[in-house]
């Protein structure tokens, strides 16, 4: 109906304003790096609802606290560097940085700018001060605007379809020891619909001939 009408597709429109999203995509990677942090529930070791059933899965649950995934995501070629931490603080988050950036540099990419919220701990001083000891310079997505921050959260959501809710798993231990298989899948061999079916390891020179 709107296209009838010549009104862009819902799924085209900032949710707060109603205007529509303007895309965009930096012109190199390292250019600028997305940051964020998905916060997944932990499986009990039995497993979960999805291994014992709703009821059951949810006695089983008590207790078994949060795994905090931190990612880092080049925005021109979609590759993904990601950790599972057991907090957020501004010290982890730090030191998270610290590792990706030299994972990045390990792939041929220069680390430039990061774009994370407004979460309390990118807002400390112990992160503006790494990103300086890093010579990265680091910027904020707009209050009430998360969506400046979409492509990493976007891959958060094909992370927990395609691998942390994939398949039943027993054990947290068994969900995680899936997940560098997943990730190596991702940059080196899934075809990325954002960036016309190629992968992201393709979008950095020479580094997708390694992973053949």
């Amino acid at each position: 109906i709107l296209q009838r009408h010549g009104q862009p597709p819902l799924a085209t429109l900032d949710r707060a304003t109603g205007q529509p999203v303007r895309r965009y995509e930096r012109s190199r990677p390292g250019e600028l790096v997305h940051i964020d942090v998905k916060k997944l529930g932990r499986i009990p070791d039995g497993g979960g609802h999805k291994v014992l059933g709703r009821a059951a899965g949810r006695t089983n649950r008590n207790g078994t606290g949060y795994a905090y995934l931190h990612t880092a995501l080049d925005d021109h070629s979609r590759l993904a560097y990601t950790e599972n931490l057991t907090d957020e603080t501004a010290a982890t988050c730090a030191a998270f940085l610290r590792r990706a950036t030299t994972w990045f540099a390990a792939q041929g990419v220069t680390v430039e700018r990061v774009l994370t919220d407004n979460a309390w701990a990118y807002s400390k001083n112990t992160w503006r001060d790494t990103c300086r000891d890093l010579g990265i310079s680091p910027r904020w997505t707009r209050p009430w605007r998360p969506q400046t921050n979409g492509k990493v959260e976007r891959f958060h959501r094909t992370l927990l379809d395609e691998w942390a809710y994939q398949r039943p798993y027993t054990s947290e231990a068994e969900r995680q020891a899936a997940f560098p298989g997943w990730l190596d899948w991702y940059n080196y061999h899934r075809p990325h619909t954002g960036i016309s079916g190629h992968t992201p390891a393709s979008r950095v020179t020479n580094l997708s001939d390694q992973h053949n």
